[in-house]
C-alpha cells in the first residue's frame, strides 16, 4: 500500500521547522529518483529558496533532507545545479562511465575456496598458488586469477560473496649449562641449520595438553612438525630423531632456546650420535629464534588453535602431521623469502618479493643436489610434490584435520 502526503499547507519557515522536529525518526521515501528531483525543484521554488536569508535556507534544506533522505553533500550539489540551470535533471545511469568487470563471481568463489583450504595466507602467497594452479597443474579455472594484483586480491576478500562463503615477562636467574654454544647460526645460504621450538596446547582442570614440536630450516624454511604427550626425554628424543631423519638434506646444526627440554644431556647425546652441532639462543637477543617463533603462530596455532587438547590424542595428531600436514606445508604452502637491498648509504633493507613452497626454494639453491641426504633424489621428491595440486593437497589435509578434531569429541 502506497501513502501520499500533501505538504502544501506548510508555507512558513516556522511551520517547516516545527514539522522537521515533530517528525522525529519518521523516514519518508520517494518512489524514484526522478520524483524526488521534481519534488525538490518544486520545493525550492515554492519557498523561494534563493531569495531567503541564510537561516531560512538552512531550515528549508533540513526539511528537504528529512523528506528525501539525501545527505548534506548530495543536496548541496542539487541546489547548485538548480541555481545554475533552473532545473534538476535526473541523468540516466546508463550514460555513466562503467568499467568492464574482470573478475567474476566464479573467481571470487575460487578465491574463497583457496583461502579456506590454506587458512587465508598472505596476498603474495595466495597469488603464487593461483600461478602454480594454472601453469604447473593446468587448472584452467585460474586463468584470470593468475594475473590478479595483490591489492585487488585483498579487495575481492571484502566482497559480500566472499565474506558469506568463507568459513608476559619474568626475570630469571641465569644458570650455567655446559651444553651447546650460545650464538646465532650462520648458514651462509646452505640448508641444514634447524631452528626448533615447542608449542603447548594449554592446560585444563590441572591436566596438561599435548605439545607440538616444530623444526624449521633457516634457509629453505623446510618445516617438520610432530606431537608428543610431554616434553620429557622419554617422549621428546624418539620424536626428534624421527623428524631429523625426515629432512631431505643433511642436518648440520640444531638451534633452540634455553629450555631444559632441549638443553640436556640426553638430547646432546642424540645430536652427537647424528653428528649435529647444538647451539642455543643468546641472552637479550630475542631474534635469535624468531623464525620458528613466527612459524609457531602462522602455521601451528593457525591450524591447531589454542583450545586444550588432552594428552591421549598426541599419537593421533602426530600421525596426522606425518601423513598429511608436513607434506602440505613443504610442497604446497608458499612461504615468503626476503631479498636484501643495500642503499647508497650502506643501509640494508629486506623486501619479501619471493613467494614459493620450501621445496621449490630448495631446488633453486646453487648446487642443491650436493645437499641431499644419501638415498634422497629430486626425482623421488618430485613424485610427492606434483602428485596433486596445491588446492587438492590443502583440501585433503583439511578433511583429515576435520576428522581428527571430530575424533576428540567422539
Amino acid at each position: 500500500m502506497t501513502l501520499y502526503m500533501n505538504d502544501e499547507q506548510l508555507v512558513t519557515m516556522e511551520q517547516l521547522e516545527t514539522f522537521t522536529i515533530a517528525s522525529g525518526k519518521i523516514i519518508f521515501q520517494g518512489a524514484s529518483r526522478k520524483e524526488k528531483y521534481e519534488w525538490i525543484e518544486k520545493a525550492l521554488k515554492r519557498f523561494m529558496y534563493f531569495t531567503q536569508r541564510k537561516k531560512n535556507r538552512a531550515t528549508i534544506k533540513k526539511y528537504i533532507r528529512k523528506m528525501t533522505g539525501y545527505s548534506k553533500a548530495q543536496l548541496k550539489r542539487l541546489v547548485a545545479e538548480m541555481k545554475k540551470t533552473r532545473r534538476i535533471n535526473a541523468t540516466s545511469s546508463d550514460k555513466r562511465m562503467k568499467f568492464r568487470t574482470r573478475y567474476t563471481t566464479d573467481d571470487v568463489a575460487l578465491l574463497a575456496k583457496t583461502d579456506d583450504a590454506h587458512r587465508r595466507l598472505s596476498g603474495p602467497a595466495t597469488k603464487k598458488i593461483f600461478e602454480r594452479e594454472f601453469s604447473l597443474f593446468h587448472h584452467e579455472a585460474f586463468v584470470r586469477l593468475k594475473n590478479i594484483s595483490v591489492a585487488h586480491l585483498y579487495r575481492l576478500r571484502l566482497r559480500r560473496q566472499y565474506l558469506s562463503t568463507t568459513t608476559t615477562f619474568a626475570k630469571t636467574n641465569p644458570t650455567s649449562v655446559p651444553i651447546g654454544e650460545r650464538r646465532k647460526p650462520f648458514p651462509d645460504g646452505k640448508p641444514g641449520y634447524i631452528r626448533v621450538d615447542s608449542v603447548h596446547q594449554g592446560d585444563q582442570d590441572k591436566q596438561k595438553g599435548v605439545y607440538h614440536v616444530n623444526l624449521v630450516d633457516e634457509v629453505t624454511q623446510w618445516e617438520l612438525v610432530g606431537c608428543v604427550e610431554g616434553i620429557s626425554e622419554h617422549f621428546l628424543v624418539p620424536l626428534l630423531e624421527m623428524l631429523l631423519e625426515q629432512f631431505p638434506f643433511r642436518v648440520i646444526e640444531f638451534h633452540s632456546d634455553n629450555g631444559s627440554e632441549y638443553v640436556n644431556y640426553v638430547v646432546a647425546k642424540l645430536l652427537n650420535k647424528l653428528s649435529v652441532e647444538q647451539t642455543k639462543s643468546r641472552p637479550r637477543r630475542s631474534n635469535d629464534n624468531a623464525l620458528v617463533e613466527g612459524k609457531n603462530g602462522a602455521v601451528i596455532r593457525k591450524h591447531m588453535g589454542y583450545i586444550h587438547i588432552p594428552r591421549e590424542y598426541a599419537a593421533q595428531i602426530n600421525d596426522f602431521y606425518q601423513k598429511y600436514f608436513n607434506a602440505y606445508i613443504n610442497f604446497h604452502r608458499p612461504c615468503g623469502y626476503a631479498t636484501t637491498i643495500v642503499n647508497a648509504k650502506g643501509k640494508e633493507k629486506k623486501i619479501y618479493n619471493v613467494y614459493e613452497p620450501p621445496y621449490e626454494h630448495f631446488k633453486k639453491l646453487s648446487n642443491a643436489h650436493s645437499f641431499l641426504r644419501e638415498g634422497v633424489t629430486f626425482e623421488k621428491l618430485d613424485l610427492i610434490a606434483y602428485a596433486m595440486s596445491d588446492n587438492d593437497c590443502a583440501m585433503l589435509m583439511q578433511k583429515a584435520k576435520e576428522n581428527l578434531f571430530k575424533s576428540f569429541t567422539d
